[in-house]
């Protein structure tokens, strides 16, 4: 009754906690004024498109990357370093589990001293609660439990505050942690080790380690569905980025644009830039959602966050260091089940026994 007790009262204090908290906007308010008069986002982008140079860059990007996908299906197969890059990362599959614990512990725990609730758009006095998320994630103890509470404590949180939909990337990374566990290095592992080892103190007095057995074996046929669950939680995280903040709400993102000088770095309009980072991280969030070309929308999607890094010098970098974790786990996992690329793998495999069959036989 220990660990439901503990979710329970962990749930309960964040209730309290987003009940208390104010209303906040998108991430452009953690940088921008928000008292800016609200702009209509279609008549926005109808408005840029109708520059004749922003209608050609827009489509030509467009067909920029419709072209460079229609040669990635042509060539790939021929490109070996493809295949040595999955290989290398197959390697790293062990490692996963620890990526996610420090991608959500070390927020969870700079969350808590810099006094916001799992977003720096809600504000609230929430230092023990995030901090002791963080530190039995970082540390790798009692892994699966408070991911669980973790992930109750975020969705009770929010069913008060919708404003931290701004931080739903902790739902997938909460999700992942609880069906993956701890792994190695965590002291889950080695007190595991300790608690089977015939002759140790520990083991005869281990209360855990059965039950945790027990519990992986009946979660372990889920198991192969967590990079199904990071890459569609982060593709709509970016997908909202891209759509309620930007091309939703334009006037807040231009002032992002004015304020960096960004037009400078790329010179083109003010409006076109705004433009084209929405539909780039909507891009991005579909083809993650999808799941087709996964690993290339991984890697965009974390170049933007690193031109967010050195970009923007006052933006909070400590929210985004869970979807800089997250996105090297996509990158590293790849599609996984219920995608186009399985699909398109799959297919593909079916073709080349055929291909063989047809080819005449030498004589």
């Amino acid at each position: 009754m220990r660990p439901l007790r503990a979710l329970v009262a962990a749930v309960l204090w964040t209730v309290a906690l987003a009940a208390a908290t104010g209303r906040a906007a998108a991430h452009v308010d953690y940088v921008t004024d928000p008292s800016t008069a609200a702009e209509d986002g279609l008549s926005f982008a109808l408005d840029v498109l109708s520059t004749p140079l922003n209608a050609a860059l827009v489509g030509g990007g467009v067909v920029t990357v419709l072209a460079l996908v229609a040669l990635d299906r042509v060539f790939q197969p021929a490109v070996p370093d493809v295949a040595a890059l999955r290989d290398a990362l197959a390697e790293y599959d062990q490692y996963i589990p620890w990526m996610l614990r420090l991608s959500l512990g070390l927020p969870l725990v700079g969350a808590g001293f810099n006094g916001y609730l799992f977003s720096p758009a809600v504000t609230a006095d929430a230092r023990l609660l995030q901090v002791g998320f963080g530190f039995f994630l970082l540390f790798g103890l009692a892994t699966r439990l408070v991911a669980a509470i973790g992930l109750a404590s975020y969705l009770a949180a929010f069913a008060f505050n919708p404003d931290l939909i701004l931080a739903v990337e902790y739902v997938p990374g909460f999700l992942a942690i609880a069906l993956l566990g701890g792994g190695r290095p965590s002291a889950d592992h080695m007190l595991g080790v300790v608690a089977r080892t015939d002759g140790t103190y520990y083991g005869r007095i281990d209360p855990v380690s059965g039950v945790a057995d027990r519990f992986g074996t009946v979660i372990a046929p889920w198991e192969r569905y967590v990079p199904t669950i990071l890459r569609v939680g982060i593709g709509v995280a970016f997908v909202y980025l891209g759509l309620v903040e930007k091309l939703a709400n334009p006037s807040r993102a231009l002032q992002v644009v004015s304020k960096y000088d960004l037009t400078a770095v790329v010179p083109v309009d003010a409006g076109l830039w705004v433009l084209g980072a929405g539909l780039t991280e909507m891009g991005v969030g579909i083809l993650l959602v999808a799941g087709f070309y996964t690993r290339g929308a991984a890697g965009v999607a974390f170049l933007t966050l690193v031109g967010t890094l050195f970009g923007l010098p006052d933006d909070p970098v400590l929210a985004h260091v869970t979807l800089f974790g997250l996105l090297s786990a996509v990158f590293t996992f790849g599609a996984g089940p219920l995608s186009l690329d399985a699909y398109l793998a799959t297919e593909s495999e079916r073709a080349e026994p055929s291909a063989m069959s047809a080819e005449p036989a030498d004589d």
